[in-house]
Protein backbone atom coordinates (compact mmCIF):
# COMPACT_ATOMS: atom_id res chain seq x y z
CA UNK A 1 0.00 0.00 0.00
CA UNK A 2 2.89 2.69 -1.22
CA UNK A 3 1.21 6.16 -1.26
CA UNK A 4 0.46 7.87 -4.64
CA UNK A 5 0.87 11.42 -4.70
CA UNK A 6 -1.14 14.46 -6.71
CA UNK A 7 0.45 17.23 -5.11
CA UNK A 8 2.02 19.73 -6.76
CA UNK A 9 5.28 18.83 -5.19
CA UNK A 10 7.78 16.89 -6.95
CA UNK A 11 6.90 13.00 -6.17
CA UNK A 12 9.64 11.43 -4.64
CA UNK A 13 11.60 9.21 -7.23
CA UNK A 14 10.87 4.98 -7.01
CA UNK A 15 13.19 3.65 -4.72
CA UNK A 16 13.92 6.87 -3.15
CA UNK A 17 14.34 7.07 0.75
CA UNK A 18 15.09 10.73 1.38
CA UNK A 19 15.14 10.52 5.11
CA UNK A 20 16.43 6.85 5.67
CA UNK A 21 16.51 6.20 9.00
CA UNK A 22 15.46 9.15 10.65
CA UNK A 23 13.17 8.37 13.64
CA UNK A 24 10.02 10.57 13.70
CA UNK A 25 8.21 10.93 17.37
CA UNK A 26 4.88 11.08 17.59
CA UNK A 27 2.65 11.50 20.97
CA UNK A 28 -0.71 10.29 21.25
CA UNK A 29 -2.82 12.84 23.92
CA UNK A 30 -6.02 11.17 24.64
CA UNK A 31 -7.97 9.03 27.23
CA UNK A 32 -5.99 6.26 29.21
CA UNK A 33 -7.70 6.55 32.37
CA UNK A 34 -11.96 7.04 33.35
CA UNK A 35 -14.66 5.73 31.45
CA UNK A 36 -13.34 5.66 28.14
CA UNK A 37 -9.90 4.27 28.86
CA UNK A 38 -10.57 1.26 26.84
CA UNK A 39 -11.01 3.35 23.84
CA UNK A 40 -7.77 6.10 24.28
CA UNK A 41 -5.76 2.31 24.86
CA UNK A 42 -6.87 0.39 22.16
CA UNK A 43 -6.03 3.04 19.59
CA UNK A 44 -2.67 3.54 21.44
CA UNK A 45 -2.30 0.21 20.62
CA UNK A 46 -3.29 1.23 16.98
CA UNK A 47 -0.70 3.35 16.18
CA UNK A 48 2.16 1.10 17.77
CA UNK A 49 0.96 -1.43 15.94
CA UNK A 50 1.03 0.51 12.87
CA UNK A 51 4.22 2.75 13.58
CA UNK A 52 6.06 -1.08 13.17
CA UNK A 53 4.13 -1.95 10.04
CA UNK A 54 5.00 1.80 8.37
CA UNK A 55 8.75 1.77 9.85
CA UNK A 56 9.69 -1.54 7.39
CA UNK A 57 8.34 0.56 4.62
CA UNK A 58 7.28 4.13 3.52
CA UNK A 59 8.10 6.75 1.02
CA UNK A 60 10.20 8.85 3.16
CA UNK A 61 12.16 5.55 4.53
CA UNK A 62 11.64 7.16 8.14
CA UNK A 63 10.84 5.43 11.34
CA UNK A 64 8.02 5.98 13.51
CA UNK A 65 7.61 5.33 17.17
CA UNK A 66 4.75 6.65 19.10
CA UNK A 67 4.06 7.07 22.63
CA UNK A 68 0.71 8.03 24.78
CA UNK A 69 0.21 10.94 27.40
CA UNK A 70 -3.45 10.49 29.35
CA UNK A 71 -5.10 13.75 29.39
CA UNK A 72 -8.09 12.04 31.22
CA UNK A 73 -10.26 13.83 28.35
CA UNK A 74 -9.62 17.04 30.07
CA UNK A 75 -8.52 20.18 28.38
CA UNK A 76 -6.71 21.30 30.96
CA UNK A 77 -4.42 18.22 31.43
CA UNK A 78 -4.24 18.16 26.92
CA UNK A 79 -2.45 21.15 27.61
CA UNK A 80 -0.30 20.07 30.24
CA UNK A 81 0.66 17.03 28.65
CA UNK A 82 1.38 19.34 25.33
CA UNK A 83 3.82 20.86 26.71
CA UNK A 84 5.52 17.26 28.33
CA UNK A 85 5.42 16.31 24.47
CA UNK A 86 7.07 19.81 23.33
CA UNK A 87 9.75 18.94 26.34
CA UNK A 88 10.15 15.97 24.97
CA UNK A 89 11.17 17.36 21.39
CA UNK A 90 8.34 15.65 19.32
CA UNK A 91 7.05 17.74 16.26
CA UNK A 92 3.41 15.65 15.81
CA UNK A 93 1.18 15.51 18.11
CA UNK A 94 -2.02 13.19 17.64
CA UNK A 95 -5.68 13.15 19.61
CA UNK A 96 -9.19 12.72 18.77
CA UNK A 97 -11.24 11.87 21.31
CA UNK A 98 -13.36 15.11 22.78
CA UNK A 99 -14.04 17.79 20.32
CA UNK A 100 -13.69 19.88 23.36
CA UNK A 101 -10.21 18.56 23.98
CA UNK A 102 -9.11 19.52 20.64
CA UNK A 103 -10.15 22.78 20.75
CA UNK A 104 -8.06 23.42 23.27
CA UNK A 105 -5.51 21.48 21.52
CA UNK A 106 -6.10 23.43 18.42
CA UNK A 107 -5.87 27.18 20.03
CA UNK A 108 -2.79 25.68 21.97
CA UNK A 109 -0.41 24.75 18.94
CA UNK A 110 -1.27 27.87 17.06
CA UNK A 111 -0.23 30.08 19.75
CA UNK A 112 3.08 27.61 20.35
CA UNK A 113 4.21 27.85 16.79
CA UNK A 114 3.01 31.81 16.55
CA UNK A 115 6.03 32.75 19.42
CA UNK A 116 8.17 29.68 18.63
CA UNK A 117 9.37 29.84 14.63
CA UNK A 118 11.34 27.29 14.07
CA UNK A 119 9.85 24.99 16.53
CA UNK A 120 6.42 24.46 15.16
CA UNK A 121 4.18 21.43 15.73
CA UNK A 122 1.71 20.11 13.42
CA UNK A 123 -1.41 18.46 15.27
CA UNK A 124 -2.78 15.18 13.44
CA UNK A 125 -6.44 14.95 14.29
CA UNK A 126 -8.13 11.15 14.13
CA UNK A 127 -11.61 11.31 15.18
CA UNK A 128 -12.26 14.79 17.16
CA UNK A 129 -15.62 15.54 14.28
CA UNK A 130 -16.54 19.17 15.34
CA UNK A 131 -17.06 20.31 11.62
CA UNK A 132 -15.81 23.82 13.10
CA UNK A 133 -12.13 22.81 13.09
CA UNK A 134 -12.41 22.92 9.54
CA UNK A 135 -14.32 25.79 9.08
CA UNK A 136 -14.43 28.99 11.42
CA UNK A 137 -11.89 27.57 13.58
CA UNK A 138 -9.68 26.02 10.59
CA UNK A 139 -5.86 26.13 11.75
CA UNK A 140 -2.91 25.72 9.40
CA UNK A 141 -1.63 23.25 11.75
CA UNK A 142 -4.67 21.21 12.27
CA UNK A 143 -5.37 18.38 9.70
CA UNK A 144 -7.84 16.31 10.01
CA UNK A 145 -7.94 12.52 9.11
CA UNK A 146 -11.92 11.43 10.09
CA UNK A 147 -14.77 12.37 8.47
CA UNK A 148 -16.20 15.31 10.22
CA UNK A 149 -19.76 15.67 11.65
CA UNK A 150 -21.54 17.65 8.46
CA UNK A 151 -19.91 14.65 6.14
CA UNK A 152 -21.64 11.69 8.57
CA UNK A 153 -24.66 13.08 8.62
CA UNK A 154 -25.07 14.11 5.40
CA UNK A 155 -24.34 10.85 4.36
CA UNK A 156 -26.49 9.01 6.73
CA UNK A 157 -29.40 11.03 5.83
CA UNK A 158 -28.74 10.51 2.51
CA UNK A 159 -29.34 6.75 3.31
CA UNK A 160 -32.21 7.69 6.09
CA UNK A 161 -34.23 9.12 3.22
CA UNK A 162 -35.03 5.62 1.70
CA UNK A 163 -36.24 4.15 4.56
CA UNK A 164 -39.84 4.59 4.58
CA UNK A 165 -40.13 3.13 7.98
CA UNK A 166 -38.38 6.66 9.71
CA UNK A 167 -41.92 8.26 10.89
CA UNK A 168 -40.35 9.40 14.35
CA UNK A 169 -36.95 10.28 15.14
CA UNK A 170 -35.39 10.95 19.04
CA UNK A 171 -31.94 12.37 18.70
CA UNK A 172 -29.92 11.30 22.05
CA UNK A 173 -26.76 12.61 22.67
CA UNK A 174 -23.81 13.87 24.40
CA UNK A 175 -23.88 17.21 25.85
CA UNK A 176 -20.51 18.72 25.08
CA UNK A 177 -19.44 20.51 21.20
CA UNK A 178 -19.49 16.99 19.38
CA UNK A 179 -22.97 16.19 20.78
CA UNK A 180 -24.83 19.76 19.43
CA UNK A 181 -23.59 19.25 16.10
CA UNK A 182 -24.88 16.07 15.71
CA UNK A 183 -28.17 17.08 16.57
CA UNK A 184 -28.10 20.36 14.29
CA UNK A 185 -27.03 18.35 11.37
CA UNK A 186 -29.12 15.93 11.76
CA UNK A 187 -32.81 18.13 12.03
CA UNK A 188 -31.22 20.22 9.49
CA UNK A 189 -30.75 17.24 6.75
CA UNK A 190 -33.60 15.54 7.80
CA UNK A 191 -35.90 18.62 7.54
CA UNK A 192 -34.34 19.05 3.87
CA UNK A 193 -34.69 15.67 2.77
CA UNK A 194 -37.54 14.03 4.90
CA UNK A 195 -39.65 16.86 5.57
CA UNK A 196 -42.39 14.26 6.85
CA UNK A 197 -40.35 12.88 9.83
CA UNK A 198 -41.27 14.44 12.95
CA UNK A 199 -38.17 15.05 15.67
CA UNK A 200 -40.31 13.21 18.96
CA UNK A 201 -37.45 14.48 21.78
CA UNK A 202 -33.68 15.47 21.99
CA UNK A 203 -31.97 15.02 24.73
CA UNK A 204 -28.22 16.20 25.71
CA UNK A 205 -26.46 14.06 28.94
CA UNK A 206 -23.14 14.59 30.37
CA UNK A 207 -20.14 12.94 28.67
CA UNK A 208 -18.71 9.30 30.08
CA UNK A 209 -20.59 10.06 33.55
CA UNK A 210 -23.96 8.17 32.52
CA UNK A 211 -23.63 4.16 33.92
CA UNK A 212 -27.41 3.64 33.24
CA UNK A 213 -29.41 4.68 30.47
CA UNK A 214 -32.59 3.11 31.35
CA UNK A 215 -34.17 6.55 32.11
CA UNK A 216 -33.54 7.99 29.04
CA UNK A 217 -34.97 4.63 26.92
CA UNK A 218 -38.19 5.10 28.99
CA UNK A 219 -38.54 8.73 27.45
CA UNK A 220 -37.25 7.43 24.39
CA UNK A 221 -39.98 4.82 24.24
CA UNK A 222 -42.60 6.80 25.89
CA UNK A 223 -41.84 9.59 22.75
CA UNK A 224 -43.28 6.63 20.30
CA UNK A 225 -39.12 6.96 18.51
CA UNK A 226 -39.09 4.06 16.01
CA UNK A 227 -35.39 5.19 15.59
CA UNK A 228 -32.62 6.83 17.50
CA UNK A 229 -29.97 9.06 16.36
CA UNK A 230 -26.87 9.30 18.96
CA UNK A 231 -23.21 10.83 17.90
CA UNK A 232 -22.25 8.92 21.56
CA UNK A 233 -19.30 6.82 21.67
CA UNK A 234 -17.29 4.97 24.41
CA UNK A 235 -19.32 3.68 27.23
CA UNK A 236 -21.98 6.34 26.61
CA UNK A 237 -22.76 4.16 23.27
CA UNK A 238 -22.26 0.64 25.02
CA UNK A 239 -24.60 1.70 28.48
CA UNK A 240 -27.09 2.89 25.56
CA UNK A 241 -27.12 0.06 23.68
CA UNK A 242 -27.26 -2.37 26.76
CA UNK A 243 -30.19 -0.32 28.49
CA UNK A 244 -32.11 -0.56 24.84
CA UNK A 245 -31.62 -4.53 24.98
CA UNK A 246 -32.63 -4.23 28.62
CA UNK A 247 -35.44 -2.33 28.53
CA UNK A 248 -37.12 -3.82 25.36
CA UNK A 249 -36.76 -0.73 23.37
CA UNK A 250 -37.16 -1.96 19.49
CA UNK A 251 -36.66 0.43 17.21
CA UNK A 252 -33.10 1.42 15.20
CA UNK A 253 -30.41 3.08 15.98
CA UNK A 254 -28.05 5.30 13.49
CA UNK A 255 -25.05 5.62 15.35
CA UNK A 256 -21.25 6.99 14.44
CA UNK A 257 -19.74 4.79 16.44
CA UNK A 258 -20.93 1.31 16.75
CA UNK A 259 -17.83 -0.44 16.27
CA UNK A 260 -15.97 1.19 18.95
CA UNK A 261 -14.54 -1.37 21.99
CA UNK A 262 -17.08 -1.95 24.12
CA UNK A 263 -20.40 -1.59 22.00
CA UNK A 264 -20.56 -4.72 20.27
CA UNK A 265 -20.18 -6.62 23.31
CA UNK A 266 -22.89 -4.70 24.97
CA UNK A 267 -25.27 -4.78 21.46
CA UNK A 268 -24.87 -8.49 21.79
CA UNK A 269 -27.53 -10.21 18.74
CA UNK A 270 -30.23 -7.82 20.54
CA UNK A 271 -29.76 -5.34 17.91
CA UNK A 272 -29.26 -7.54 14.97
CA UNK A 273 -30.48 -5.59 11.67
CA UNK A 274 -31.34 -2.40 14.14
CA UNK A 275 -28.01 -0.86 14.26
CA UNK A 276 -26.60 1.25 11.46
CA UNK A 277 -23.08 2.97 11.80
CA UNK A 278 -21.84 5.66 9.32
CA UNK A 279 -17.97 5.48 8.85
CA UNK A 280 -15.16 5.94 6.67
CA UNK A 281 -14.00 2.27 7.57
CA UNK A 282 -16.00 -0.84 8.59
CA UNK A 283 -14.61 -4.60 9.82
CA UNK A 284 -14.99 -6.04 6.62
CA UNK A 285 -12.99 -3.71 4.27
CA UNK A 286 -11.50 -6.83 2.52
CA UNK A 287 -7.55 -7.04 1.00
CA UNK A 288 -4.46 -5.84 3.09
CA UNK A 289 -7.02 -4.65 5.65
CA UNK A 290 -8.87 -7.47 6.43
CA UNK A 291 -4.79 -9.45 6.88
CA UNK A 292 -3.93 -6.19 9.25
CA UNK A 293 -6.63 -6.75 11.40
CA UNK A 294 -6.84 -10.24 12.06
CA UNK A 295 -3.07 -9.60 12.64
CA UNK A 296 -3.96 -7.05 15.21
CA UNK A 297 -6.51 -9.09 17.25
CA UNK A 298 -4.23 -12.53 17.51
CA UNK A 299 -1.70 -9.89 18.46
CA UNK A 300 -3.45 -7.71 21.62
CA UNK A 301 -7.02 -10.06 21.58
CA UNK A 302 -9.09 -6.88 20.25
CA UNK A 303 -10.12 -5.43 17.60
CA UNK A 304 -8.93 -2.41 15.01
CA UNK A 305 -11.50 -0.47 14.07
CA UNK A 306 -9.35 3.82 13.86
CA UNK A 307 -8.80 3.33 9.94
CA UNK A 308 -7.42 7.09 10.48
CA UNK A 309 -4.60 5.48 11.81
CA UNK A 310 -3.67 3.88 8.57
CA UNK A 311 -4.20 7.92 6.92
CA UNK A 312 -2.15 9.47 8.88
CA UNK A 313 1.25 7.31 8.38
CA UNK A 314 0.15 7.08 4.65
CA UNK A 315 -0.26 10.36 4.09
CA UNK A 316 2.81 11.76 6.79
CA UNK A 317 5.12 9.54 4.99
CA UNK A 318 4.51 10.80 1.60
CA UNK A 319 4.48 14.16 2.47
CA UNK A 320 7.79 13.77 4.05
CA UNK A 321 8.73 12.32 0.99
CA UNK A 322 7.41 15.07 -1.08
CA UNK A 323 9.48 17.54 1.00
CA UNK A 324 12.23 15.22 1.47
CA UNK A 325 12.30 16.92 4.90
CA UNK A 326 10.36 16.14 8.45
CA UNK A 327 10.06 19.76 9.02
CA UNK A 328 6.72 20.38 10.39
CA UNK A 329 6.28 23.90 8.29
CA UNK A 330 7.48 21.72 5.04
CA UNK A 331 5.77 18.79 5.70
CA UNK A 332 2.35 20.59 6.34
CA UNK A 333 2.81 22.19 3.23
CA UNK A 334 3.31 19.04 1.35
CA UNK A 335 0.23 17.13 2.88
CA UNK A 336 -1.87 20.39 1.87
CA UNK A 337 -3.79 18.98 -1.25
CA UNK A 338 -2.06 15.54 -1.50
CA UNK A 339 -3.55 12.47 -2.62
CA UNK A 340 -2.88 9.18 -1.60
CA UNK A 341 -4.33 5.72 -1.88
CA UNK A 342 -4.93 4.23 1.27
CA UNK A 343 -7.54 1.16 2.63
CA UNK A 344 -10.53 2.96 1.14
CA UNK A 345 -9.11 3.93 -2.07
CA UNK A 346 -8.11 7.56 -3.44
CA UNK A 347 -8.59 9.96 -0.14
CA UNK A 348 -7.24 13.94 -0.33
CA UNK A 349 -6.45 16.31 1.89
CA UNK A 350 -8.59 19.17 0.75
CA UNK A 351 -6.28 22.17 0.76
CA UNK A 352 -8.94 24.66 1.37
CA UNK A 353 -9.17 23.17 4.82
CA UNK A 354 -7.06 20.62 5.82
CA UNK A 355 -10.24 18.20 6.01
CA UNK A 356 -9.41 14.63 4.66
CA UNK A 357 -12.12 13.66 1.46
CA UNK A 358 -13.14 10.23 1.25
CA UNK A 359 -15.32 7.17 0.93
CA UNK A 360 -18.37 6.74 4.04
CA UNK A 361 -20.33 3.63 4.50
CA UNK A 362 -23.63 2.85 5.85
CA UNK A 363 -23.29 -0.53 7.74
CA UNK A 364 -25.99 -2.74 9.79
CA UNK A 365 -24.88 -4.97 12.70
CA UNK A 366 -25.93 -8.17 11.28
CA UNK A 367 -24.71 -12.34 12.02
CA UNK A 368 -21.23 -13.01 10.41
CA UNK A 369 -21.41 -15.00 7.58
CA UNK A 370 -18.90 -16.47 5.00
CA UNK A 371 -19.27 -13.30 2.80
CA UNK A 372 -18.83 -11.24 6.29
CA UNK A 373 -16.67 -12.75 8.46
CA UNK A 374 -15.06 -11.00 11.16
CA UNK A 375 -16.68 -10.74 14.28
CA UNK A 376 -15.93 -7.98 16.68
CA UNK A 377 -15.16 -8.82 20.70
CA UNK A 378 -16.14 -12.79 19.71
CA UNK A 379 -19.99 -11.90 19.66
CA UNK A 380 -20.55 -13.52 16.12
CA UNK A 381 -22.18 -10.50 14.86
CA UNK A 382 -20.34 -7.78 12.76
CA UNK A 383 -21.13 -4.90 10.69
CA UNK A 384 -22.17 -5.81 6.94
CA UNK A 385 -21.99 -2.91 4.20
CA UNK A 386 -25.04 -1.81 3.19
CA UNK A 387 -24.09 1.35 1.37
CA UNK A 388 -21.31 3.07 -0.14
CA UNK A 389 -21.16 6.77 -0.68
CA UNK A 390 -18.16 8.37 -2.50
CA UNK A 391 -16.03 10.98 -1.33
CA UNK A 392 -18.04 13.96 -3.99
CA UNK A 393 -21.36 12.93 -2.57
CA UNK A 394 -20.38 12.92 1.20
CA UNK A 395 -18.00 16.19 1.33
CA UNK A 396 -19.72 19.24 2.60
CA UNK A 397 -18.47 22.73 1.87
CA UNK A 398 -16.23 24.60 3.71
CA UNK A 399 -15.61 28.50 5.15
CA UNK A 400 -12.41 27.79 6.47
CA UNK A 401 -10.37 31.00 5.83
CA UNK A 402 -6.86 29.35 5.97
CA UNK A 403 -3.88 31.94 7.50
CA UNK A 404 -1.30 30.45 6.09
CA UNK A 405 3.02 31.24 7.08
CA UNK A 406 4.11 34.47 6.24
CA UNK A 407 0.68 35.94 6.13
CA UNK A 408 -0.93 34.38 3.14
CA UNK A 409 -4.55 33.12 3.11
CA UNK A 410 -6.65 30.79 1.13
Amino acid sequence: MLASSGAALAQAKPGAKPLAGETIKLVRIDALSGLMAPVGGNQLKSYQFFAEKFSVNNPAGVKFEVSGIDNKLSPTETLNALKAALDQGVRYVIQGNGSSVAAALIDAVNKHNERNPGKEVVYLNDAAVDPDFTNSKCSYWHFRFDADTSMKMEALTTFMKDQPDIKKVYLLNQNYSHGHQVAKFAKENLSRKRPDVQIVGEDLHPLAQVRDFAPYIAKIKASGADTVITGNWGSDLSLLVKAANEGGYNGKFYTYYTGVTGTPTALGTGGAGRVYQVSYNHYNMGGQMDAWMKEFNQKFNDDFYTGSVIHIFTVLSQAMANAKSSDPVKVAAAMEGLKVKSFNGEVEVRKADHQLQQPLYITVWQKADAKFPYSPEKTGMTLVPVKEFPSYVSSTPTSCQMKRPGGASS
